[in-house]
């Protein structure tokens, strides 16, 4: 059997689910396919919670996100789902990249404080803070695993067909289309696309051909944790901590609040690069005693005790930037992990965009290099972090 329809999605999780709903709203008959159960925790999408984090100094970036702010906003509007909390976000550390930061949101008219360190601990008691404090008012979180719902309920009201269990396990571009062999429920069917779009996460490379010029993508094993509060009067604000390789922890610290199981805490982009389908979903024993110590010195209103470790994975670039082009008749959105929740509805129409348009182009931070990708994908990042502002897990 041989199935054909004008737009194919390969992956449904944050992105795939979001360039499905843009597609959808659209007017255009899309079909999405991904290779696990609904809800699987296989990938970088499941989980209550991510940092709405608004601490980026370069153009590109706080463009997509305030792009994705207008999205979000609707997505609620259109399922009566309110997917945002905006209770704040509180950044310290490295102060001139946050000088940086500061100076790049005020120019673009959004709200930004900067309070002292004292100021700051007075207003969140359950905290620590090192230096100077940039406080951003219209942050906060992503409520992740309602929008996953939310992505696909919208979706689904357009026409939309989401297909759960159908592993994509070859992709051939040809003159009239894109063939992909389809394997669900131990049978094997051909589906051809006009366009297809590949949003697989850590599964990306493999999906691919491999003279497609995709960059480097590193899969690492990330294993943040929530923490009990002590009280619970104590407010939290989501929060950075951009620090000193040298003399701090290994990684800069990112969290927030999630009802219900605690105040999540992460080292960011410092775990074990990993095969996705031979994981072993437990925190590095090392890495988890450096979180307990953390936790222990800059958060005074938390158990260090208490952790319940989270298993994702992370698929990153090597300069952390998103990858959002497209080759002939085939699409890509890659390299979300650790910063790419947050901007989840407009990364879907960004994808929409340039499915849909031949001279639709992202911005050039987000392009395709123009060489094909090294066939082995083995090194890891040289140093958490970005160079263009605080990039947490989204």
């Amino acid at each position: 059997m041989t199935e054909h329809v004008p737009f194919v999605v390969i992956g449904a999780g944050a992105m795939g689910l979001a360039t499905t709903w843009q597609l959808a709203r659209r007017g255009h008959r899309v079909l999405t396919l991904e290779r696990f159960a609904r809800g699987h925790t296989r990938g970088a999408s499941h989980g209550a919670t991510r940092n709405f984090n608004n601490a980026y100094g370069t153009a590109h970036y706080l463009d997509l996100l305030t792009l994705a702010r207008r999205e979000w906003d609707e997505l609620s509007r259109t399922t009566g789902e309110p997917l945002l909390r905006l209770h704040g976000l509180a950044s310290h550390g490295d102060q001139r990249l946050l000088e940086g930061v500061h100076a790049a949101l005020v120019a673009r008219g959004e709200r930004a404080e900067v309070m002292t360190a004292a100021e700051a601990a007075r207003r969140w008691s359950g905290m620590r803070f090192d230096g100077d404090v940039l406080f951003t008012p219209d942050a906060g979180t992503v409520r992740a695993a309602a929008a996953l719902e939310a992505l696909e309920r919208a979706a689904a009201s357009r026409g939309a067909d989401i297909r759960f269990e159908h592993t994509v396990t070859a992709l051939a571009e040809g003159p009239d289309g894109v063939e992909l062999i389809v394997e669900a429920g131990g049978e094997r069917h051909t589906v051809v696309a006009e366009t297809v779009v590949v949003t697989a996460g850590a599964w990306t490379a493999g999906i691919l051909p491999d003279a497609f010029p995709l960059p480097r993508l590193t899969v690492t094993e990330e294993s943040p944790a929530h923490f009990a509060p002590r009280s619970d009067d104590l407010l939290w604000p989501s929060f950075n901590h951009f620090v000193d390789p040298h003399r701090g922890p290994i990684g800069n610290v990112y969290g927030m609040p999630t009802p219900g199981e605690g105040v999540k805490v992460g080292f960011h982009m410092v775990g074990p690069v990993v095969d996705p389908d031979a994981r072993t979903f437990r925190p590095v024993p090392e890495q988890a005693a450096q979180l307990r110590q953390y936790v222990a010195e800059w958060f005074p209103g938390l158990d260090p005790d208490t952790a319940a470790p989270i298993s994702c994975t992370y698929t990153s670039t090597d300069t952390e930037d998103f990858v959002l082009d497209r080759r002939g008749r085939v699409v890509v959105g890659a390299g979300f992990s650790g910063h790419g929740f947050k901007f989840t509805p407009a990364v879907g129409s960004v994808l929409a965009d340039l499915a849909t348009d031949d001279s639709a182009r992202a911005a050039a931070a987000f392009r395709l290099p123009l060489s094909p990708r090294p066939r082995r994908e083995e090194r890891m990042p040289s140093r958490p972090g970005g160079r263009d502002g605080i990039r947490s897990s989204s």
